[in-house]
């Protein structure tokens, strides 16, 4: 991607913010029954992602006894339910400044963050973000994304991985994270039904089916 003479770093952000799929306002919540597994480890439970007016949704996991189980699929609803919530640019990025930093080898346009996110950083590719950089209580998370689908109605990213680092330092905080998700449609929107994570400990997979809209 050739950077245009007066192009507009927050104007290309933007649009690859305004890229993504997010479920629209009326988006009523759904349930489903979910396996966890790892090795040969294997738990079974509900799932329940609702509205909730303070973060968008909220997700709920019940049926697995086993209290860290349910709190790493607790975790990885909550991640599901809020990357889908729709919330103005206007509104995330407030106090945010822009600007380009490099263009990558493979057509990636680095956007520099600048005001209240200052040492963040992004990558733009085909109206896509590419990578993200960005402190997150206290720690920088770093994210490539490889390969995405697009829904019609937004891009949905499909392998990407994920790693934890020092903000001071750089010093990486703990092992990377693969991903892998899956999505299906159901009632016109698109939900996750499959995700893997491999790590340094194995893989871990979370499968969600007899997904069913709340009514």
């Amino acid at each position: 991607m050739n950077i245009a003479v007066g192009a507009d770093a927050t104007a290309l952000f933007r649009s690859a913010y305004e890229n993504r799929y997010t479920w629209a306002p009326e988006f009523p919540g759904y349930s489903a029954d979910v396996t966890y597994r790892h090795g040969d480890v294997t738990f079974t439970g509900k799932a329940l992602v609702s509205p909730d007016p303070r973060m968008g949704y909220k997700g709920e996991i019940t049926g697995i006894d086993n209290e860290e189980v349910a709190k790493i699929v607790s975790g990885q609803l909550w991640e599901i339910a809020i990357h889908r919530v729709r919330r103005p640019f206007e509104k995330t990025h407030a106090g945010n400044t822009f600007s380009f930093g490099e263009t990558k080898a493979n057509g990636a346009v680095e956007v520099l963050m600048g005001g209240k996110s200052e040492g963040d950083r992004y990558e733009v590719r085909n109206n896509e973000v590419s990578l993200v950089h960005r402190n997150i209580h206290g720690s920088y998370v770093t994210i490539h994304t490889f390969t995405s689908h697009d829904t019609g109605e937004g891009y949905l990213s499909h392998t990407y991985d994920s790693q934890y680092s020092d903000p001071a330092t750089g010093e990486l905080k703990g092992g990377k994270s693969v991903f892998e998700d899956t999505y299906t449609q159901v009632g016109g929107y698109q939900i996750l039904d499959r995700r893997t994570i491999q790590t340094d400990e194995g893989t871990m997979e979370f499968t969600f089916s007899n997904i069913q809209l709340l009514g």
